[in-house]
């Protein structure tokens, strides 16, 4: 949505789309339209964050977390909660979001809370707006008649209105990556917004297993989620989360004390699927290295080929005598499987203008190569790491194939 924010901030890739300008009349109609809202709400006693009448919306206004309530500053909680009902949203996106542009208007950097200042991609205000994209969305969310998005509550319903022109609550993966045109955005809004509902709230977002100090809030087991495979948990040492749907998600905490080392496991997705992706988050303190060669198990390091080795291993796609036997290579797999993408798992694997290979397991890529191809948390490091780009690496031409069946 904007080219700036927290983007600008991280030195890392953004995006905004072209916006048009608001009429007056239509923001005008809006603001009443709040007022009025604010009014009925008055009346009637209900809560700001009460669901809609007819039934709750993805969760809107419902209960904030413990956490929530001890990190968003109260104003801001109620407008998030607020702007969730008029909108017909999950408040705790908007909380997501509010949290890693300017963390809820706290962020000591000027374009967050000081009128007019903008910073160096041009956002501004606690939602880090664009002016270009603030002239179509702009709102007077508290009816003072001005539309500022250096106000937190014309910021906060004029995210919410972005968010649901991009597609929430249909879709609020693509609703949050038009906010903000990064992979690694999207986890991390969603992750702080899964630890902002409260246990009452059916979450888009669920992460069962053992979490992080004070991430108790709004999660849920394995036994909680269709599909998950509990027995995991007991066959590793590495926490084992679960996250709803089909494709993993990059945590921004790991047990081990490291941001972004823990991938949470799809519950959506095949149980050799998600036993992948427990195998990936077992490789991720090692550094490259050649010594997972012939064997990767109980390796100190691991290379690019010896990673999908241990991965194919651990996860029973392929057996251990016959990857001690073969010793795979990264060029040993531009054959290797079946050709073209797969469903769930997808293999590439070049030898120009050197040999490399690499693994996306549920949407998320196992890779030991990060320069300048990984925009998440792990960006700086060696070996095998969860890589964040919203691209395939375009460094290589690259032989793409599957594990059978995946």
């Amino acid at each position: 949505m904007r080219a700036g924010s927290a983007t600008a901030r991280r030195s890392l890739p953004g995006g905004a789309p072209a916006a048009a300008k608001i009429a007056l009349g239509a923001s005008v109609g809006l603001a009443a339209i709040f007022m009025l809202i604010a009014l009925l709400v008055a009346v009637s006693g209900a809560s700001l964050g009460a669901a809609p009448a007819g039934g709750d919306v993805s969760g809107s206004g419902a209960g904030a977390s413990g956490l929530a309530r001890r990190d968003i500053p109260p104003e801001y909680l109620r407008l998030y909660q607020a702007a969730g009902v008029r909108y017909g949203l999950d408040w705790a996106i908007l909380a997501g979001i509010g949290k890693v542009e300017c963390d809820h208007g706290r962020d000591p950097d000027p374009s967050c809370a000081h009128e007019g200042a903008v910073n160096s991609a041009g956002a501004g205000g606690p939602m880090q707006f664009i002016g270009s994209t603030w002239a179509t969305y702009g709102v007077d969310g508290d009816g003072d008649g001005r539309i500022d998005r250096w106000d937190a509550a014309d910021a906060v319903y004029a995210a919410a209105r972005y968010l649901r022109a991009s597609g929430a609550p249909g879709n609020y993966r693509a609703a949050i990556f038009a906010y903000n045109h990064a992979g690694w955005y999207v986890a991390e809004v969603q992750r702080w917004a899964a630890r902002y509902r409260g246990p009452s709230i059916p979450p888009a977002l669920r992460e069962g297993g053992r979490g992080g100090e004070g991430e108790g809030e709004g999660e849920e087991g394995a036994e909680g989620l269709a599909g998950a495979d509990a027995r995991l948990a007991s066959e590793t040492a590495t926490p084992v989360r679960f996250v709803a749907g089909e494709r993993a998600l990059l945590a921004g905490r790991s047990p081990f004390g490291g941001e972004g080392h823990v991938a949470l496991v799809p519950a959506g997705a095949p149980p050799i699927v998600q036993a992948m992706v427990v195998a990936g988050n077992e490789l991720q303190e090692l550094p490259y290295g050649p010594d997972g060669h012939p064997d990767p198990r109980g390796a100190p390091d691991e290379d690019c080929s010896s990673t999908l080795n241990y991965v194919l291993y651990r996860s029973g796609a392929r057996p251990i005598s016959e990857i001690v036997r073969d010793n795979p290579l990264a060029q040993d797999y531009v054959h290797w499987g079946a050709p073209g993408p797969g469903r769930w798992v997808t293999i590439y694997a070049t030898t120009s203008p050197t040999d490399h290979v690499f693994v996306v397991i549920a949407g998320l890529r196992l890779d030991t190569s990060h320069n300048g191809t990984d925009v998440g948390p792990n960006r700086g490091e060696d070996g095998p790491r969860w890589r964040l780009l919203d691209h395939i690496p375009t460094w290589a031409h690259w032989s793409v194939r599957h594990p059978p069946g995946l």
